[in-house]
């Protein structure tokens, strides 16, 4: 897994889902329909993952991810993967995007590696780059299922939480050296309560682990809650900018941040490609503000980039990438 270095200032990343390529696709129907050979979903997925690294490598990519090419939804697969859940019928979630809604039905505990296969994987094709393992969330699993226990829910959190511990304790056994959880539902209930319980789970997941550690928040209204954000028990908050033009920048400063910063500046709802010159304004946007520097920041997009076309994701990756590269020159 070595025989690349990270460059110092300005890594470049991804937050962790890519376009499905065909071969997941098919692989995706396959389990749908119940038609799962594990031979033969296997050798689909790995097929994914392969063009997916070969993206992330093209575009040159400092730390990249499998691409989620096994996972349906990012709660889903989860689900699917830990004792405790059913799945209900389709729901609508926006326009015509449908989901399976996990059901909280039993206690939740972890069984077997759920993402380990995937991120052996790619690392044994990514030429020696650092592949993140990532995992959603606890509180996201929970919000974005129906629960059918009585329980507290912060409880159930926090159980969640212990289930997925044992996945990244799996993870780093392996050699993960960067991990992140995803927990995209925090800033859509931006609480103080919710936040501190979110910083709870954290703690739980990964104390003590011997990776570089990650949370991954985006959209909604974060800076209600940015001052318990701040003090999670992470290295690093991946956080979006580019789609809200940069609104969370001044809390940088008003909590004088000092972790590292992944920084979001490609915006994954557009298919325009944002040009070099643009990501380069971004990051002189955070430089001027003189809160953290060029060897804290990671350069990655907002969100994963599942949504996009194959060609947009990967012709934004490249022009961020470039945008890095004259960015270590300057800074």
């Amino acid at each position: 897994m070595g025989g690349y270095e990270v460059p110092r200032k300005f890594p470049t990343t991804v937050i962790g889902s890519y376009p499905k390529l065909p071969e997941a696709e098919e692989a995706l129907r396959m389990r749908r329909s119940g038609r799962v050979d594990r031979g033969k979903f296997r050798e689909l997925v790995n097929s994914a993952i392969q063009g997916v690294v070969g993206d992330y490598l093209e575009a040159g990519v400092d730390v990249i991810s499998d691409g989620e090419q096994s996972r349906e939804d990012m709660v889903v697969f989860f689900s699917e993967n830990l004792r405790g859940f059913t799945l209900s019928d389709w729901v609508r979630v926006f326009d015509n995007v449908y989901f399976r809604r996990p059901v909280i039905a039993g206690r939740v505990e972890w069984v077997s590696p759920v993402t380990l296969e995937d991120w052996l994987y790619a690392t044994s094709i990514s030429r020696g780059r650092p592949v993140k393992a990532i995992v959603t969330g606890p509180y996201t699993i929970v919000e974005w299922s129906f629960v059918a226990r009585r329980v507290d829910r912060a409880e159930l959190v926090l159980e969640v939480a212990s289930a997925l511990r044992r996945e990244i304790e799996k993870l780093v056994e392996a050699g993960a050296r960067y991990v992140q959880v995803d927990e995209p539902a925090l800033s859509t209930r931006p609480s103080r309560e919710d936040a501190e319980l979110v910083g709870e789970a954290l703690r739980r997941m990964l104390h003590g682990l011997d990776a570089r550690k990650i949370v991954h928040i985006c959209y909604g209204r974060l800076e209600r809650i940015f001052e318990y954000v701040v003090d999670y028990p992470v290295d690093q908050l991946a956080l979006e900018f580019k789609n809200s033009n940069f609104r969370l920048l001044p809390y940088l400063k008003e909590y004088s941040y000092s972790k590292e910063l992944g920084f979001g500046v490609l915006d994954v709802h557009v298919t325009r490609v944002e040009t070099v010159r643009e990501v380069l304004e971004a990051i002189e946007k955070l430089m001027k503000l003189g809160v953290v520097g060029p060897e804290k920041v990671f350069l990655n997009p907002d969100c994963g980039l599942k949504r996009l076309p194959r060609e947009v994701a990967k012709a934004k990756l490249r022009n961020m990438v470039e945008a890095a590269r004259k960015a270590r020159e300057v800074w």
